[in-house]
């Protein structure tokens, strides 16, 4: 069973950039197709963005179109989330999944078989 542990959150200012990590223990990492979700404070969990098995495919919100970068390095069984132009809106606890199914349903909280802990992200105006 794979368990994830995100890392790389914290405070910056609007306009700034953040990477966030996301590495999985376990042997079958790169069987998984691997996600990015967010959860706002009082509001649900949504898709930021998704990566096939072998970073060769990605999927992305409007709302990280253009400004997230999602990438993995299955040598070292991990999911990176690079964040440029960062804004308030952007504030949220940041959560890595982990699923076995298609790279679009990867795109649903619901399909994630694995999820982390979390990492927070604030920004401030």
């Amino acid at each position: 069973q794979v368990q994830l542990v995100e890392s790389g959150g914290g405070l910056v200012q609007a306009g700034g950039s953040l990477r966030l990590s996301c590495v999985a223990s376990g042997r079958t990492f790169s069987s998984y197709a691997m996600g990015w979700f967010r959860q706002a404070s009082g509001k649900e969990r949504e898709f930021v963005a998704t990566i096939n098995w072998s970073g060769g495919s990605t999927l992305y919100a409007d709302s990280a179109k253009g400004r997230f970068t999602i990438s993995r390095d299955n040598a070292k069984n991990t999911v990176y989330l690079q964040m440029n132009s960062l804004t308030p809106e952007d504030t949220a606890v940041y959560y890595c999944g982990a699923t076995m199914k298609r790279l679009a349903q990867a795109m649903r909280p619901l399909s994630m078989d694995i999820w982390g802990k979390g990492t927070l992200v604030t920004v401030s105006s």
